[in-house]
This record gives C-alpha cells, structure tokens and sequence, in this order.
C-alpha cells in the first residue's frame, strides 16, 4: 500500500450560512458543523487513520476531535493548516465585498489579504511535512479549510497557478484523498462526502488492480 492523506474541510458555522469570509476569524462549529463532524468521523474511522493534524483554528480542531474520538489518535495542531487571510474582508458577506470592492472582488484578492501562493505554499509544505512522519502504508488526516486544502492540494500535485482554479470548492465536512505514488501524489477523491473505494483501470499499471 502506498501513503495516503484525506484533506477534510471543517464543519458548518454559522458564518458559512451567511456566506462571510472567515480567513483567520476564530469561529465555532454550529449545531449543524457538529453533527457534519460527527458523521464524517465516522465514515473516516473506518480508514484507520495512523495520524490526525489539524489547523489551530476552533472549526477545525473540533472537526478533527471528532474523528480523534472514534480513532482513539490525538490531534497536533499546525498553524500552517489556517485558511487564507481575509484581511479587510473577514467578517463581511460576498454582497458587501462586491459592493465595496468590485475590482478586487473580481480577482478574490482581499486587501491586506493572503496571496494564493503564500498559502499554497504553507499548506503544501505542512501536508508534506506531517505526511513524511507516517508510515509507508499509513493514512494522515489533514483538518482544514476550503480554499487552504484546495490550493495546498494544487501545490502538491505541481499544478501551474494559472490552473489551480480547475479544482473545484470543497463542502463543509468533504473530504479529498491523496496518495503517493512512484512519480508524485495522486488526486484520487475530490469533494466527497463517502469512503473511497478501489477502481480497477487500465489507464496506469498503479490503477490496474485486477482483471483484463
């Protein structure tokens, strides 16, 4: 078996319901993130996870405490994990940025905000970091946030920044599936809300798991 990471997005806040930028805000789950947290711990429990890290940000750590208590595993906090900075636009609705800045809001470049590659960077080198402490068949749970898992994944995968955008967003409580193969990582899941299961292709001899 080859090493895998399952990048999960925390669960609901309240300020995900009013469509706020969060960046670096400390919010909490609400009741809806808890029961998403809960029930995405127990679908990923059933991997075996050898290793849970999580971003110091509330909504995260208590996504990953979920799955902590079903694992039996602790949580190392990594401050690398954090979302993308908002700058001036954390705490406001989509509506008040475009309202307020309609050329940046264009390009999502919040004033006094993270540059993309900043955080594609940090996230990147935190998801490589942990993923080297595990074993060679084990399975790291990384507990983000949406656009940190999307441009740490991008980064990973040695996408061109200018294609970075052709992942898609991912859901409050989703998860995206890595795994390392012989000439780099691999993208296996994208946004999915179930366990993964084996594929058997002829497209690579790694995909091919049997049959003709």
């Amino acid at each position: 078996m080859s090493r895998r990471v399952v990048c999960l997005r925390h669960g609901q806040t309240l300020w995900n319901v009013e469509k706020r930028f969060q960046g670096h805000t400390d919010i909490p789950l609400d009741e809806t993130g808890v029961a998403q947290a809960a029930r995405a711990a127990s679908l990923l429990a059933a991997l075996r996870p050898t290793m849970i890290v999580s971003s110091d940000l509330r909504r995260a750590f208590d996504t990953a405490s979920a799955v902590a208590r079903l694992t039996g595993l602790g949580v190392t906090v990594d401050k690398d994990l954090r979302e993308r900075g908002g700058g001036e636009w954390e705490g406001l609705t989509r509506d008040e940025i475009k309202t307020g800045w309609p050329v940046e809001f264009e390009a999502w470049e919040a004033p006094g905000g993270e540059d993309v590659a900043d955080v594609a960077a940090r996230v990147c080198d935190a998801i490589l970091r942990w993923s080297a402490r595990v074993d060679d068949d084990g399975l790291l749970v990384v507990v983000s946030h949406g656009a940190a898992i999307r441009l740490g994944i991008a980064r990973l995968m040695g996408l061109p920044q200018e294609l970075w955008s052709a992942l898609g967003s991912i859901g409050n409580c989703s998860w995206s599936v890595l795994e390392e193969g012989r000439t780099g990582w691999r993208l296996l899941e994208h946004n999915a809300g179930t366990l993964p299961e084996p594929v058997s292709s002829d497209d690579s001899p790694e995909a091919a798991t049997g049959g003709h």
